[in-house]
């Protein structure tokens, strides 16, 4: 708390404060959407919309990878590992563990019940994994958007080159930009697109891919989109650029994070991907639905690294908690706390749904920073 209260007592935040305050124009509404988990962490951990003025409003997006993987995915997961104990070694980051799936279970669950399910650090991890355990089978269940995709590919050349055979990916990898157009595209609910002035773009992901991807979103949905980082600082300067746009009727595209996003991206990692997957024909979207090409699958060079070729898994649709708002959240229609659920059955300790589940989540950076309570201070 001391770094966040130094923060906001710092002649930075204040000056941009107060420079967002005179761009302003108090006769009008502003709402903007931060796309990325990583937004909505740095707002609710340091109280970003407290700083700024009371007609500007932020609307979280469905920028995180663990939120947005449908509950059908996980279930391939958890019936590869149980049909296959004392086989199959199944591998994937620690916050994918405790995704409710059917049935009551989560790979974490899925492991009590015998199930080899581990956390790595990385697929290089889980390469090595095969590697030392020739007589059995590891999966690497690979989730993210295009800022962990490259560490996949990268991995998958290497098991390629070594002629490693007991490992495969079971991948979930999704695309940023489709992901966009889904939510203000023409085929979207009226009530987001109309609703939200513009977009603060991730910062981590157009690192991979640049800016370039980003204006045709700009140029077919009429929403201007400003690159920014994780920073508080980033975001608050974010929240400038776009107010300056829809002061002066502008919408194009900006890029706040110059200092480590190029026009471009990064050209090798973009190699890389492109000589190992493709795009899919559509993938589910919790939140969003099907979307067209919105997701990345092996392509026929690395085939016999694809988990669900070689386990025959087949992906079925399977609805969300009727309980849980986890879908409205993530379009931009409601707020963690206009859930029924959120902060009494559904906690981070007992998450119902996924956006409760990662830290980059809204329902758990909503919690674990306290922004929906409102508790008096009493002293002495």
């Amino acid at each position: 708390m001391k770094y966040v209260d130094e923060f906001r007592d710092s002649g930075l935040a204040k000056n941009i404060a107060s420079k967002v305050k005179a761009e302003i124009d108090p006769l009008r509404e502003y709402s903007f959407m931060e796309f990325c988990g990583g937004h909505t962490h740095a707002i609710s951990r340091f109280g970003l919309i407290d700083l700024l003025p009371s007609n500007v409003s932020l609307i979280h997006g469905p920028g995180c990878p663990v939120c947005v993987l449908p509950i059908g995915r996980i279930d391939m997961a958890i019936q590869v590992a149980l049909d296959h104990q004392g086989h199959v070694i199944l591998c994937t980051y620690s916050d994918v563990m405790r995704i409710p799936a059917s049935n009551g279970l989560s790979l974490q669950k899925a492991k009590a019940r015998g199930a080899d399910v581990r956390t790595v650090y990385s697929p290089l991890d889980a390469l090595q994994l095969a590697i030392a355990n020739p007589d059995r089978e590891v999966i690497f269940l690979a989730i993210g958007f295009e800022t962990t995709t490259p560490t996949t590919a990268l991995t998958l050349q290497k098991a390629k080159k070594q002629g490693v055979h007991n490992f495969t990916v079971l991948c979930n990898h999704v695309l940023t930009p489709a992901a966009m157009h889904a939510i203000f595209g023409k085929n979207a609910a009226e009530l987001v697109s109309s609703k939200v002035d513009g977009v603060i773009g991730p910062a981590h992901v157009s690192i991979i891919i640049g800016t370039t991807p980003y204006q045709a979103f700009v140029d077919q949905c009429h929403k201007p989109v400003v690159i920014a980082g994780f920073e508080p600082l980033d975001v608050m300067q974010a929240v400038q650029m776009l107010i300056k746009q829809v002061n002066a009727g502008r919408v194009v595209l900006e890029n706040e994070f110059t200092r480590a996003v190029s026009e471009q991206g990064n050209l090798i990692a973009q190699k890389s991907m492109a000589e190992v997957f493709e795009l899919r024909a559509e993938f589910e979207w919790r939140g969003l639905g099907s979307i067209p090409n919105s997701a990345l699958k092996l392509n026929e060079a690395h085939k016999a690294f694809d988990a669900e070729e070689r386990f025959k898994l087949f992906y079925k649709k399977v609805l969300d908690n009727k309980a849980c708002e986890c879908g409205a959240i993530l379009r931009g229609e409601k707020r963690p706390e206009d859930c029924k659920i959120f902060g009494t059955l559904c906690t981070p300790e007992n998450p119902i749904g996924s956006c409760m589940v990662s830290s980059e989540g809204a329902c758990a950076a909503h919690f674990a920073y306290g922004r929906f309570r409102d508790i008096p201070i009493t002293k002495g």
